[in-house]
């Protein structure tokens, strides 16, 4: 779809005067050509097939959740009790207030990079920048996490599969994914529910098998005997508040979804009741049963099953964790790709990212960069990457609740069809609790995190001022010719 940014020229007219009147920010300006341009009837309209809410509910569960795989570890760490608690409190702190905020700045502005182009016309070119460039950054690590997690579970069949035979098939698995994304969203959103499908089956099994053979309080003990504070409280916290991040995410596709001032917020209010069930039914129906808290590690659900079902369910398992990382990479460049298109085309990156495939118009070239530095990152280790990737996260998610406020007070003509409830303590709400639950969870962060993540989030202002610097030798450079 043919979006214009600010240093493009071939905007309506009537926009151009509309500008030069009301003298507005040219970050703001950006939005308000994209709505424009993007009108029904417009010449410029995609052709481009679009999801439906169907698929993107799809979409959406797949990049946010994708199923329970990735927390057994809390049952150790954190104790059966709180780890049920955490996963049914999160929520509110987190992933509600963040898709509340959401709904209501994709209902004003629903535009291909949101909550980046949000930013910018909230609080201008450099911040807007930054939760790009941090959340693009942080698609590196996402997914290159998942093609290592899809690999590590494939090495309970095969476990000759280590070094580099590791990383290749990490490498197949990114390549197949890319050649999915390049088709476009309605392929994303069609492999996405295929593999979501395929993932409930065991899960759902296991949930009533487990639930059938209730022999223990789920909820006992409460933490782990004589275990240090921060690991019982920290450790667990952690993950919990990165198993329910990412869920402004999608607002990066808003442009290519069906009516997103109507479907995104169904979708959210669809998605974040599943993902709820997702996370807490299964440990809680495997607890029920087995009672055996202290034995939870990593990937354990294959053993809960194994033990639960027998062998047809543990296989199972073991598979529908695999499927489940597949769709999660699959969703994260679905997600991720559009940022450096949007950037790109906004002069902060170079041109050739915003061509589009002439069959299918997606950013293919934003997508193989993308995946290629996807590819260079699945060398290292899953909890490398996840421990940098959640300071990343944890400065995306603050940058996009505070836009709320900020557009609230800089654009309040905005048609918002949602509105988050509650006035100015509905507000509060939003902007508080993420930005409550992201700095706890910073300051638990593991030794290796804290070290990078301050570096990498140093990067964005570093690479700002050099793209600045040369956009404006540039413009030096054609005024004396």
């Amino acid at each position: 779809m043919p979006r214009l940014g600010p240093k493009q020229t071939g905007r309506a007219p009537s926009l151009q005067a509309d500008v030069r009147q009301a003298d507005v920010r040219r970050d703001c300006c950006t939005l308000a050509a994209i709505f424009i341009v993007n009108a029904p009837g417009s010449s410029t309209t995609s052709i481009v097939r679009k999801a439906s809410l169907f698929y993107f509910v799809f979409v959406m569960f797949s990049y946010t959740t994708g199923g329970p795989f990735g927390l057994e570890a809390m049952v150790t760490t954190s104790g059966p009790g709180m780890t049920l608690l955490y996963l049914l409190l999160i929520p509110l702190f987190l992933c509600v207030p963040v898709s509340l905020v959401t709904a209501e700045l994709t209902t004003a502005m629903p535009v291909e990079g949101g909550f980046y182009r949000w930013s910018r016309a909230a609080f201008g070119d450099f911040w807007g920048f930054l939760a790009g460039w941090w959340n693009w950054s942080a698609s590196f690590l996402l997914g290159g996490s998942y093609a290592v997690l899809f690999t590590d579970y494939l090495t309970f069949y095969f476990p000759g599969i280590t070094g580099w035979k590791h990383w290749l098939v990490s490498f197949a698995l990114i390549a197949f994914v890319t050649w999915i994304n390049i088709l476009g969203i309605q392929m994303v959103g069609k492999t996405a529910t295929v593999l979501e499908v395929f993932m409930f089956i065991p899960v759902i099994a296991l949930v009533i098998l487990g639930l059938a053979k209730w022999h223990h309080n789920p909820f006992v003990p409460l933490v782990p005997p004589n275990q240090p504070f921060f690991k019982v409280f920290g450790v667990g916290l952690a993950l919990a508040i990165w198993l329910y991040s990412g869920y402004e995410q999608l607002s990066s596709v808003a442009g290519d979804v069906e009516n997103p001032q109507r479907t995104y917020p169904r979708a959210l209010a669809l998605v974040i009741p599943l993902s709820i069930a997702t996370y807490f039914l299964p440990p809680f129906a495997a607890l029920a049963a087995l009672g055996n808290w202290q034995q939870w590690n990593d990937g354990y659900f294959s053993t809960a099953a194994l033990l639960i079902g027998g062998p047809w369910l543990g296989n199972l398992m073991t598979i529908a964790a695999m499927v489940g990382n597949v769709a999660l990479l699959n969703s994260t460049m679905l997600t991720a790709t559009p940022m450096p298109f949007t950037l790109a085309e906004d002069g902060y990156l170079p041109k050739f990212l915003t061509r589009r495939h002439p069959r299918y118009g997606t950013p293919w070239i934003a997508i193989l960069i993308s995946a290629a530095i996807y590819a260079s990152l699945a060398l290292h280790s899953l909890g490398e990457l996840i421990s940098i990737y959640a300071w990343l996260r944890g400065a995306t998610t603050v940058l996009t609740v505070l836009s709320a406020w900020g557009l609230r007070r800089k654009r309040p003509d905005l048609p918002r069809t949602f509105r988050v409830p509650g006035g100015n303590l509905g507000l509060l709400y939003v902007i508080a609790m993420p930005l409550v639950m992201t700095c706890v969870g910073l300051s638990y962060s593991v030794s290796i995190a804290k070290r990078w993540g301050p570096w990498a989030l140093a990067a964005g202002p570093v690479v700002y001022f050099v793209v600045k610097w040369f956009g404006k030798r540039a413009g030096q450079q054609v005024a004396k010719e």
